[in-house]
């Protein structure tokens, strides 16, 4: 995508540089429509009572209330389904009700409304069930309700067949009958506009104070889109977590080292969810439901630390099995494409994994995936889609072969029998290969590539927090740099990820690039690229700075070095940029206050400084030599990136009293004063590196 300047100059009264830019990017460059997808009020919260047969669940909810009737909360086992259980089982304690909730274990009982489910809830004496983020499928199990003397109402959000089942009421905005206009809820949503319409008017400030963390938690941890009344649910909701109110989340978050009063929602997305996730998908869901609902500090913190648990032992089970099936696709060639959608089953994985797997496959392999695990001669699947692929659709056009399936354009799940499976998979492929030259869209969508540099300064990118929180429909920025070089690339976290600094004219910036290591990355130091990225604020020490979140880097398109970038990484101090380089230097070390970019040009990383010294520790030669030449040998041998930074190094070196420096006549001369064995020595002391911090 691109954007006309023109347009952003008129949201400028309004919207910071790069702010307009990126709306005008997406379509909003008319200021009303800008600042109407930016609206966080609560009035975008639409009347519940125009969700379909909401009049149905209330009345029959507010029966079973006045005649002291016990009532099941049916609810799912990931997050969503979860905080769903919570907000609704709560508010009924709360006004009076004797109230249960059942939430399905994923490895002994499946998703969704079972048979024996609900008889062991007729057994408990319930005579009202309502569903939370489940049950527009359960077609069988809502007539054996009936005859069990149970009455169901039925609140999800997923999408609705044809036909629905013959409940007391089914309310979902996805219904084609729904005249409610936000279809993005997700099942906790839903369940808070029931809480929204049992409460009566003007009840949604009330409520979302008390239950707005949770809706917001759900909401990001089903991936539905950050708009409209999500949106404003989402903003409310991450204010009331950081104000720590809630006992068993703050728990969780102290137990994940997460600062909860500075909280956001890649946080709540990234480090909170799959830990709320790890207890069903390791077949102990009652332990996520539990810590929610905990108000005592040391109970709640017994909970966290089962959970910390349980996603540790997730992440090393997703593993083994994600490491099992890229071996048995590549048959030990890692390159190997695969390019008809993955369907992989097996009896001995374990089921809890097999969502993030088959999302990691999809990731990796760039087709839709489906993950199966059998048992007794059946398999559940969970299927990730991949671009613009509906994997929901294609389940739909297939359900001939399947016993069950159910979920989102993006995400689903299915049940199989064994002896379905082959044809099941000659007919994906066939309908995947008809669609899959427009509907795949295995590319990187780039808002815009960035020219002014300006427009990455710390106070433009701090104010991308505006556009915040990020999710489906409002994705974070991804933005493009082309023609920059790539001066130095250092692993870091053990080679699972990489650090780079690149170039662009006389600017200098600092990038990550998280799941690509040093080693599999296709450029070296010296080269130039088009890089996309996401831009960030790193605080480090106090110290806030611009980093870029690298998300991809191809091949510089346009086959020319920009006019003004440094020619080399192996430049001579005489040349225009080495000389620069060196000037620079001198202008800091004589007390000169330099601009953020120019001081991350000249800052080495402590890789850096350890190789120059390997170097130094290596001369056999210590006589004066001249100045020009010396460091430009050091540059060239160390690949530290250019003069002045070599010099910077040396310079810190002589602060700390590592070396002795010689520099009459315009001649430099080294000498070693520290040698191994003499215990390690502290950089963090450097005056001069800190000045460049």
């Amino acid at each position: 995508r691109s954007y006309d300047e023109a347009d952003s100059e008129k949201l400028a009264d309004n919207f910071a540089p790069l702010v307009s830019a990126l709306l005008c990017s997406r379509g909003y460059a008319d200021e009303e429509r800008a600042k109407e997808f930016l609206r966080d009020d609560l009035s975008l919260l639409a009347d519940p009572f125009l969700m379909a047969d909401m009049d149905k669940a209330v009345a029959r909810i507010n029966e079973a209330l006045q005649k002291k009737e016990k009532i099941a909360v049916f609810g799912d086992y990931d997050v969503d389904g979860i905080t769903a259980s919570c907000v609704l089982s709560h508010w009924l304690r709360a006004k009076g009700a004797v109230c249960e909730a059942y939430i399905p274990e994923r490895l002994t009982e499946g998703y969704g409304v079972s048979d024996d489910a609900l008889r062991a809830i007729a057994a408990g004496g319930a005579t009202l069930v309502v569903s939370v983020d489940c049950g527009i499928t359960a077609f069988e199990q809502v007539n054996l309700a009936k005859s069990l003397g149970l009455d169901i109402v039925i609140t999800d959000h997923h999408e609705c067949p044809d036909v629905l089942p013959n409940a007391l009421a089914v309310v979902d905005p996805r219904r084609k009958d729904c005249p409610y206009p936000f279809k993005g809820l997700a099942g906790v949503g839903v369940a808070f506009k029931l809480l929204c319409a049992l409460e009566g008017e003007g009840s949604s400030e009330h409520l979302i104070n008390t239950y707005g963390d949770l809706v917001a938690i759900g909401t990001i941890a089903d991936i539905m889109p950050v708009t409209g009344e999500n949106r404003a649910i989402i903003r409310r909701g991450i204010e009331i977590i950081r104000r720590g109110t809630r006992c068993g989340l703050r728990k969780l978050m102290e137990e994940a080292g997460l600062p909860y009063r500075e909280i956001t929602g890649a946080d709540l997305s990234f480090m909170l969810v799959p830990k709320l996730n790890a207890a069903g998908r390791m077949g102990q869901v009652r332990v996520a439901y539990d810590i929610i609902m905990c108000e005592d500090e040391v109970v709640a913190a017994e909970f966290a630390s089962r959970l910390c648990v349980l996603n540790n032992e997730r992440r090393e089970i997703e593993n083994r099995v994600f490491t099992e099936i890229c071996e048995r696709l590549t048959h030990g060639n890692p390159d190997r494409k695969i390019t008809d959608p993955i369907v992989v089953a097996a009896g001995h994985w374990h089921h809890g994994v097999s969502g993030i797997v088959a999302s990691r496959l999809a990731d990796r392999f760039g087709v839709p995936s489906i993950v199966i695990c059998w048992e007794d001669g059946v398999g559940r699947g969970s299927c990730r889609s991949f671009g613009n692929f509906s994997i929901f659709e294609a389940l739909d056009v297939l359900k001939d072969e399947l016993l069950s399936y159910g979920g989102h354009f993006h995400a689903a799940g299915l049940s199989i029998l064994h002896d379905k499976l082959p044809s099941f998979i000659t007919r994906l492929r066939d309908y995947y290969r008809a669609r899959r030259d427009t509907e795949r869209g295995a590319i990187l969508p780039v808002d815009f590539a960035v020219t002014d540099l300006k427009l990455l300064s710390l106070d433009n990118v701090e104010r991308l927090a505006d556009l915040a929180p990020w999710g489906t429909d409002n994705p974070p920025p991804i933005l493009a740099l082309n023609g920059v070089k790539i001066e130095s690339v250092t692993p870091i976290g053990g080679d699972r990820h990489l650090k780079c600094k690149i170039l662009k004219d006389r600017d200098a910036f600092e990038c990550v690039f998280f799941g690509v290591s040093a080693k599999d990355f296709a450029f070296r130091q010296g080269n130039y690229a088009d890089v996309a990225f996401e831009p960030i604020v790193n605080e480090f020490r106090g110290v806030r700075s611009v980093q870029l979140i690298m998300r991809d880097a191809r091949r510089q398109v346009a086959q020319r070095r920009p006019a003004r970038a440094f020619n080399n990484t192996t430049s001579s101090p005489d040349s225009s940029p080495g000389r620069d380089a060196l000037n620079l230097c001198r202008r800091f070390l004589n007390g000169s206050e330099l601009k953020p970019t120019e001081k991350f040009l000249l800052r080495p990383e402590r890789a850096d400084l350890a190789l120059l010294w390997k170097l130094l520790e290596a001369e056999t030669d210590n006589q004066s030599q001249p100045a020009s030449g010396k460091i430009d040998r050091l540059t060239r041998a160390s690949g530290i990136g250019n003069p002045g930074k070599t010099y910077i190094g040396l310079k810190v070196f002589e602060e700390l009293g590592l070396i002795a420096l010689n520099e009459a006549g315009g001649t430099l001369g080294i000498t070693l004063q520290y040698h191994k064995g003499e215990g390690k020595v502290d950089l963090s002391v450097s005056e001069i590196l800190n000045r460049l911090q």
